[in-house]
């Protein structure tokens, strides 16, 4: 073929995918040139695979893309001339943003569209229609201040993403200022990756910027992103997080790199009702209610202060009745903290309209080439059972058949030698079921932490790892999240939660904290032979390979 570029690395395909042949010696240049609009897929040894989506296509041009750009970018990259519907697809979807503007005048909001035939469509969408308020004229709507979000919602399930510049209110001023040295006296300086995600949220305080999503690993410092966007802002601040620990870890963060005072920071939850220029809070506590049918009595929180900033720890976990009462906070800037857009309930474009854009995405593998988070090696074991327990496991309701599998008793060995293998490092051993996670405490003698261990004795076997008075930690789902173990280097997991791809990374976000002596983290998983267990392990260890890591099988 004429056209036949050989030193290229693209192969871009006509249901949108785009293949990387990641040894070319153009492949980095081609990587860090189309990541803003194709979101990557998977990336195992040789060949990385990025798909165009619609919301690909719209988060670059909210980052100010242009479609033409994107285009260019494919066809100078690639080792064959790419499909033309590719391209038209590609200028279709990136047409459609901004078709649609949210504004605001001195009355109030408005909805300005392109067109009349757009307007036409959209005044009849049954869904639209009713958001809409007086029709101005032809081609611009009143739209009541409620109803922003559920608006944006809206237009992006029809294709018709709004470019939201109605532009944020003021929140009650807060001075911080970041430190240069932390309360212990060391260096802080805030990472270049970091500053810069801070600086896309926010944007010089111009619309667009002040609403979206940054994406970066676990272990890579989301915590002060947030912090280094509080600084940029200057206003009163409400923190959600998914539990008490990520409370305590923002509240030490906060203490150490700013110069706020602690009376400044309050806490929100079932232990305190309190709030202040920075509140803290969880997510559990904001959705508590009595019964299905009373009211989320703390989602009063949200209007409790002029808050000049919300900002979404974990955002992938957004419970459902936080996505609802966000739709009515559109006027307050927003900013998501995430490892991964990935949600299993399938609810991203939900959190592009709520919450905002992904507005800045670095990958794993990249910061680990930088040495900013460890390097890991995956290894899944696979054990069997007796005899007896795949008679057990063969005869059991399917629903039961998952936890059978994964309290395999033959596991306790496995960790044991596991152990023994690893003696010296500093070692987390997590599952799903507390009744096994107690026999696996009485054999490594490590403390067990559960979702029933009070706040203060986690705090304080927390501080006894990172002290080293104890080599290792049993932890259940309690360990998922926001825990601050900077020199765990090996994880062993003997459950997890079915396939769930976000628990995977969370688990292995445990260990990659970058290591004084450069060693490499391990993470292995625990899997019963011809099980389930199998196959949810292979759903979870697909997010591995997809994310460059090596991946090892070995039986037991």
């Amino acid at each position: 073929m004429s056209d036949y570029v050989a030193e290229n690395p693209l192969i871009v395909q006509s249901d949108q995918t785009v293949l990387l042949e990641i040894h070319s010696p153009r492949a980095e240049a081609a990587r860090d040139a189309i990541a803003p609009f194709a979101e990557l897929i998977k990336s195992p040894e040789h060949i990385h695979t990025y798909r165009i989506t619609p919301l690909s296509i719209w988060n670059a041009r909210a980052a100010g893309l242009n479609t033409d750009a994107m285009i260019a970018t494919l066809r100078e990259y690639a080792k064959y001339p790419i499909p033309e519907g590719v391209a038209q697809e590609i200028q279709a979807l990136g047409r459609r943003y901004g078709l649609a503007v949210i504004e605001r005048d001195e009355i109030g909001l408005l909805l300005r569209v392109a067109d009349a035939p757009l307007a036409e469509l959209l005044a009849r969408d049954r869904h639209v229609a009713p958001l809409l308020g007086e029709r101005v004229n032809g081609q611009v709507f009143r739209v009541r201040l409620g109803v922003r979000g559920l608006l944006k919602q809206a237009l992006v399930a029809i294709g018709y993403p709004a470019d939201d510049l109605a532009g944020y209110s003021a929140g009650q001023e807060l001075p911080l200022r970041l430190r240069e040295t932390t309360g212990g006296g060391g260096p802080f300086v805030v990472r270049d990756y970091q500053r810069a995600a801070a600086a896309a949220f926010h944007q010089d305080g111009q619309a667009p910027g002040g609403s979206g999503v940054i994406v970066l690993p676990c272990g890579a410092g989301k915590t002060i992103v947030g912090m280094a966007v509080m600084a940029l802002v200057q206003e009163n601040t409400l923190i959600l997080t998914t539990s008490q620990t990520s409370m305590e870890q923002w509240r030490r963060e906060l203490l150490d790199k700013t110069d706020l005072p602690p009376d400044a920071i309050a806490e929100y939850s079932g232990r305190h009702k309190d709030t202040g220029p920075v509140t803290l809070a969880t997510y559990q506590i904001l959705t508590w209610r009595a019964s299905r049918e009373d009211e989320f009595v703390h989602f009063g929180l949200f209007h409790a202060r002029s808050w000049g900033l919300i900002i979404y720890d974990e955002v992938h976990l957004l419970p459902a009745p936080v996505f609802r009462i966000t739709a009515e906070l559109q006027s307050r800037r927003r900013l998501g903290l995430t490892a991964t857009l990935i949600r299993e309930d399938g609810l991203e474009k939900d959190v592009f309209a709520l919450i905002g854009p992904k507005r800045y995405d670095v990958p794993w593998r990249e910061l680990e080439g930088q040495g900013w988070i460890a390097a890991a090696d995956c290894t899944e074991i696979r054990i069997a059972q007796t005899p007896e327990r795949d008679m057990e496991y063969a005869l059991a309701p399917r629903r039961n058949q998952f936890r059978i599998a994964a309290e395999n008793p033959r596991k306790r060995g496995m960790v044991k030698d596991l152990l023994k293998q690893e003696a010296g490092h500093r070692i987390l051993v997590i599952g799903e079921y507390i009744s096994q996670l107690e026999e696996l405490a009485a054999d490594t003698r490590f403390p067990l932490l559960t979702g029933k261990t009070p706040q203060l004795e986690r705090e304080r076997l927390y501080q006894a790892f990172r002290e080293r008075t104890v080599p290792g930690l049993v932890l259940s789902r309690v360990g998922n999240f926001a825990v601050d173990l900077p020199d765990a280097d090996v994880l062993i997991q003997v459950s997890g939660k079915y396939g769930s791809r976000q628990e995977e990374a969370q688990r292995l976000g445990r260990v990659l904290r970058p290591k004084k002596d450069g060693r490499r983290a391990r993470f292995y998983t625990v899997v019963s032979l011809r099980t389930c267990e199998e196959d949810f392990a292979r759903h979870r260890q697909l997010f591995l390979t997809e994310q460059g890591y090596s991946y090892r099988i070995e039986f037991g």
